[in-house]
């Protein structure tokens, strides 16, 4: 994981962990979560979650919501800029995983890796981005 985020870093300038917001945001209906949901999603930390949505609600790229449904709970929102920085990082972050996992392994190895990956995690949304 450091070894990818260096290289999503030095590609396009977004921290791995953003990317991680942007890609949970794009793929939710409305392009919305609520905070807790965000943060069951990625591999973070309720409060590093937080923290993270906060700086890039600065950089402009999510806005926080109110629930009025439950004013307890706040929605995170992908904005147009962020949804352009997500289409823009989605080809190095997938590049770099083929080249730093991936390319090293026979297209057995890789359905095998499928294969049992597909037992513990559903498929892929479709319409992400």
């Amino acid at each position: 994981m450091p070894q990818l985020d260096r290289t999503v870093q030095r590609k396009v300038g977004l921290p791995l962990s953003w990317y991680d917001v942007l890609l949970e945001l794009a793929a939710a209906p409305e392009r919305r979560l609520r905070m807790t949901e965000l943060g069951e999603r990625v591999v973070l930390s309720r409060t590093r979650v937080s923290r993270i949505v906060d700086e890039m609600v600065d950089a402009g790229l999510v806005c926080r919501e109110q629930n009025t449904a439950d004013k307890r709970s706040a929605f995170a929102s992908l904005t147009p800029a962020g949804l352009a920085r997500y289409r823009e990082t989605a080809p190095h972050y997938l590049r770099a995983i083929e080249e730093q996992f991936a390319a090293g392994l026979t297209d057995a190895q890789l359905r095998c890796v499928s294969s049992a990956l597909s037992r513990v995690a559903p498929p892929p949304t479709a319409g992400r981005g």
